[in-house]
């Protein structure tokens, strides 16, 4: 019988010690056996670490020495996992009691993916999607697919899809080894984007397994500016770096316009704080531009698909 595979956990902290007691105790009731949940504090102010050794002494804790962002902690977490496959989770989630059985057994029924897509709902509606996975549209803007829809199983029967969000995700260890884990510059926002295109571009797929549930609070350790500066400035960086050439060929007009009108509605709204954060990060991305097309030729010479592949990957809008 063949013995079912170490699933190393890994839970990025910075401040969530009011999250991780739902957190972790659901962590407890999985079946999937065996399983290593490592918590990656991230030089919290609160009393995360000290909780977790005295309520869930059997999780490993790593304590950064500083707040090296979500890529930081994961990338740490990665590198002392002993699982050869590795779940980034959360903290501000509650997992199904089958959702480590369930990534694992969608990837061993799909050995030609490379990682495993959640489907992660609302924690306080809970038959509602926040995402069932990562689409990206043609117009270069990623997309949670499925986000604020009732979920009717509309998404249970796809297989193979763009990608997962980070939130809650499986990667096989030997993949992360070949394309190389998340870019610490991203720090957090779209890392996961990142990862996305660079694994489809190397030739893995990412499998989409809709009975490994997840709940997930929203913004609870991001949101508002934060999300507005990151995701404004990290999706400029994910277009310089990991969209691969085909799709700036083809779609370059859509890409350019939709980034235009994002930065013209942040603008029209001013007086937001988000709003400025938004175009903050838009200006950023612009400004570093001339480093990240630097990383482009590396990422770009992994691409072992052929365009026509990639561009099936695209979302069309109307």
């Amino acid at each position: 019988m063949t013995q079912s595979p170490l699933v190393s956990v890994l839970i990025p902290n910075w401040n969530g010690l009011k999250y991780l007691p739902t957190c972790l105790a659901a962590l407890r009731r999985q079946t999937h056996s065996p399983l290593e949940v490592i918590l990656i504090d991230n030089a919290s102010a609160d009393e995360s670490v000290a909780f977790t050794r005295q309520m869930f002494p059997g999780v490993k804790i790593i304590q950064m020495p500083r707040n090296a962002g979500l890529t930081g902690a994961l990338n740490e977490g990665i590198r002392r996992a002993q699982g050869d496959i590795v779940a980034p989770l959360n903290n501000d989630t509650e997992v199904d009691p089958r959702w480590a059985a369930e990534l694992v057994a969608a990837l061993q029924a799909h050995p030609e993916a490379g990682f495993a897509a959640s489907k992660m709902r609302l924690f306080n509606r809970r038959t509602v999607i926040h995402s069932a996975g990562d689409a990206f549209g043609r117009d270069g803007i990623p997309i949670n697919r499925g986000v604020w829809q009732e979920d009717t199983g509309q998404f249970d029967g796809d297989t193979f899809i763009f990608g997962a969000c980070g939130g809650a995700v499986a990667y096989k260890k030997a993949m992360l080894n070949h394309i190389g884990l998340f870019d610490e510059d991203l720090f957090m926002y779209c890392e996961d984007v990142d990862l996305n295109w660079r694994a489809q571009l190397a030739g893995y797929k990412c499998v989409f397994a809709p009975k490994a549930v997840v709940y997930h609070h929203l913004s609870a350790t991001g949101g508002g500016q934060v999300a507005g500066y990151y995701t404004g400035r990290n999706t400029l960086f994910v277009l310089f770096k990991s969209l691969p050439g085909a799709i700036w060929k083809k779609h370059a007009r859509r890409i350019i316009i939709a980034q235009l009108k994002i930065a013209w509605q942040a603008a029209r709204a001013w007086r937001g704080a988000a709003a400025r954060a938004r175009l903050r990060g838009q200006l950023a991305g612009l400004w570093g531009a001339w480093r990240w097309l630097g990383k482009r030729k590396s990422v770009q010479a992994t691409q072992a698909v052929p365009d026509s592949c990639l561009e099936s990957l695209l979302t069309p809008q109307e």
